[in-house]
């Protein structure tokens, strides 16, 4: 795990940008050319403890007003006027769990993922501190939680299922601490690991 540094993980993350900058990956919806997708981000949280590095996620309430009692990344819809998806991702963190953009080390992005919600996903990769004092949005998040990388990088915790009739797959991990990660958050999980050559 000690050879999994900042460096390395910037290093992958810019490598596959220039094969892919601003490209659509997985969509889980056929797009159209009459399609319209509306601009997301979210921001895949990279913490180090315990001597491993883990990925944060959150838990959304039921009270939000898609995905509910989902596990997700922090993130949200993009305003008018962000110019990027590093903007974006940041303010979500900032509203949702109180994490302070200065406190957030950007290592780069993943390929876009367009959402079973019409949904244009940027995943931006950036490391936090830990410990932190988050502020959860009560109205939005119901609970933060880590995952260990490794632990999601063993091919034998999750599943992809092929969708019937569909090119389409779905992936799902088994329950971690009481939680279930799947859909598109579990996507861009797998795909940042693939990305790194962990799996």
């Amino acid at each position: 795990m000690k050879s999994i540094t900042e460096e390395f993980i910037s290093k992958k993350l810019a490598d596959a940008e220039l094969n892919s900058f601003d490209s659509d990956g997985y969509a889980e919806i056929p797009v159209k050319p009459e399609t319209r997708l509306k601009c997301a981000a979210v921001l895949l949280p990279l913490t180090y403890f315990q001597d491993e590095w883990h990925i944060l996620f959150t838990r959304r309430t039921d009270r939000v007003e898609s995905h509910k009692g989902q596990v997700s990344f922090p993130g949200g819809a993009c305003d008018e006027d962000e110019t990027t998806p590093e903007q974006t991702a940041l303010r979500e963190a900032d509203e949702e769990i109180g994490m302070n953009p200065a406190d957030v080390k950007v290592l780069g992005r993943l390929s876009r993922l367009i959402t079973i919600s019409s949904f244009r996903v940027s995943p931006i990769v950036g490391v936090i501190p830990w410990p932190y004092a988050f502020r959860v949005a009560g109205v939005e998040v119901a609970r933060v939680f880590t995952i260990p990388l490794l632990w999601l990088a063993n091919r034998n915790n999750y599943w992809e299922f092929s969708l019937r009739e569909s090119e389409r797959s779905l992936i799902a991990y088994h329950p971690f601490d009481g939680e279930l990660l799947w859909g598109a958050t579990a996507r861009m999980t797998v795909n940042f690991l693939k990305t790194l050559e962990l799996l």
